[in-house]
């Protein structure tokens, strides 16, 4: 963390930093009504959901911010995947540790059984279904995600013992229409498409960024409505660019960021064209 930066502005945090507390993060309304739907429904009834849309529309901040009201609920057991390329073998060790079970890979059926006995006793005595979040699922193998599907209920399918949130960028929508992984594509129960956001919605963002951070007057008005003119409706290429001034106008210490160092910083350099030569 800079700390001159901090200093200079008056600032908590760096408000266009990947590191923003979670409770900082900017949440639509329409986000906060997804995160109602897990906590409420799917936990309590089981099944998937999936967080799907292109990079930068907002899935990573939705997926901590969920993930943040989760950890807050009691008797919720939440496991997080870190490596959705692995093969069936290192997807039964990476679930055995998430999940605190011992397992060993050349015994599917023993991880099988012991995993799904792990969240079975947990809804018995909890009345609360066990959550495995697994970002950028589209690169899952077909194999992974069936076993999953698999593992995730009981008693012919009519007891769901897992609450499992598959998020990706729309490969993973054209995946499962597949039709090894229809199966698996008509159990999600809840879905949530990121979109690009209006220039409202990005200015809203803007704001909620910069008060959240301890200056709300760090940005001139003129230059946030510059920079979501500029964003092309990407939250991450607004935070890119904002990060870029930020940084530069902590290198001058000026006192404020304004449209006048957004133009010296990405005004397009001018460069003559060649002068045409006479005829001989």
């Amino acid at each position: 963390m800079n700390h001159n930066l901090l200093a200079l502005y008056g600032l908590k945090w760096n408000p266009f930093s990947q590191e923003i507390p979670t409770h900082a993060l900017y949440v639509p309304e329409r986000m906060a009504e997804f995160c109602w739907r897990v906590e409420n429904v799917l936990i309590r009834e089981g099944g998937f959901a999936m967080i799907h849309g292109d990079p930068g529309t907002g899935k990573s901040v939705l997926l901590r911010h969920l993930a943040g009201r989760l950890d807050r609920m009691p008797d919720v057991t939440l496991g997080t995947m870190t490596h959705p390329q692995s093969q069936v073998s290192d997807f039964y060790r990476e679930m055995g540790d998430i999940f605190g079970v011992p397992l060993t890979p050349h015994n599917r059926w023993g991880g099988f059984k012991a995993l799904r006995e792990r969240w079975q006793h947990h809804l018995e005595s909890t009345r609360q279904r066990t959550v495995l979040m697994i970002d950028e699922a589209q690169e899952m193998s077909v194999s992974v995600l069936n076993e999953l599907r698999l593992m995730s209920s009981a008693q012919f399918d009519s007891l769901p013992l897992l609450c499992v949130i598959l998020a990706g960028d729309a490969r993973l929508t054209q995946r499962l229409r597949r039709e090894e992984l229809i199966p698996l594509g008509s159990r999600i129960r809840v879905r949530y498409g990121t979109e690009y956001a209006s220039r409202e919605d990005l200015l809203a963002f803007l704001d909620h960024l910069l008060g959240e951070a301890g200056n709300a007057a760090l940005m001139t008005p003129e230059l946030r409505s510059t920079l979501c003119d500029h964003a092309a409706g990407n939250y991450r290429v607004l935070t890119s660019l904002a990060s870029e001034l930020l940084a530069t106008g902590t290198q001058r210490g000026l006192p404020q960021l304004d449209e006048k160092l957004y133009l010296e910083v990405f005004a397009q350099p001018h460069t003559p064209r060649p002068a045409k030569r006479g005829r001989s």
